[in-house]
């Protein structure tokens, strides 16, 4: 049987873009698990209880990764032959290349290159719906899986916040993705990392 796994994702994490890299490479080089990817906004998480919730504000008090999370799901949901492409970008934008997400131009640049339509992916995100699917999608995993950052991998009722410590290892997210089934191994933490 084949497997699905969520895995969440927010651009300004550089744990979350190891670990993309390397769902995206495994997703490239052909793989037997379906991997879906799910937006998590640390800048909800960040939102104190009763304050208003991110996606019910004015743009200009979103934070910094609302934009590129919004710019991720329109690409994801109406350019899909462009999200893999589009989602390493716009992580790049901030890991390799020091960007700030928070500014929408640094977004479209992102987008543009990679070769998308940057006016129709915008006419999207403007439209709205990229912003409630991102309260919708990161609601959910909150609620159904008690997620709390990015990554976390998600098959059927487990749920396992990773932290690879190397870009786009493809042979990390395999061991990871074996471990997932195995409920009674609940934490596993280094106290230091020799570097």
């Amino acid at each position: 049987m084949a497997r699905e796994i969520a895995v969440t994702f927010d651009y300004r994490c550089p744990f979350a873009r190891n670990a993309h890299e390397a769902v995206v490479a495994a997703d490239r080089a052909g793989t037997d698990v379906t991997y879906r990817y799910v937006p998590f906004s640390l800048d909800q998480v960040h939102v104190g209880e009763g304050e208003t919730p991110v996606w019910e504000r004015d743009p200009e008090k979103w934070g910094t990764g609302t934009w590129a999370l919004q710019y991720g799901i329109a690409v994801r949901d109406s350019f899909a032959e462009g999200f893999l492409d589009a989602h390493v970008a716009l992580f790049a934008q901030r890991h390799d290349h020091g960007r700030q997400l928070g500014d929408r131009d640094v977004v479209e640049e992102a987008i543009a290159s990679v070769g998308l339509d940057v006016a129709a992916v915008r006419a999207e995100v403007d439209g709205g719906q990229p912003l409630k699917t991102l309260a919708v999608e990161h609601e959910a995993m909150v609620r159904d899986h008690d997620v709390f950052g990015v990554p976390t991998f998600v098959e059927g009722d487990e749920a396992v916040f990773i932290r690879f410590m190397e870009r786009g290892r493809v042979d990390d997210l395999e061991r990871a993705v074996a471990l997932l089934d195995w409920p009674r191994f609940n934490e596993f933490k280094r106290t230091k990392l020799p570097r």
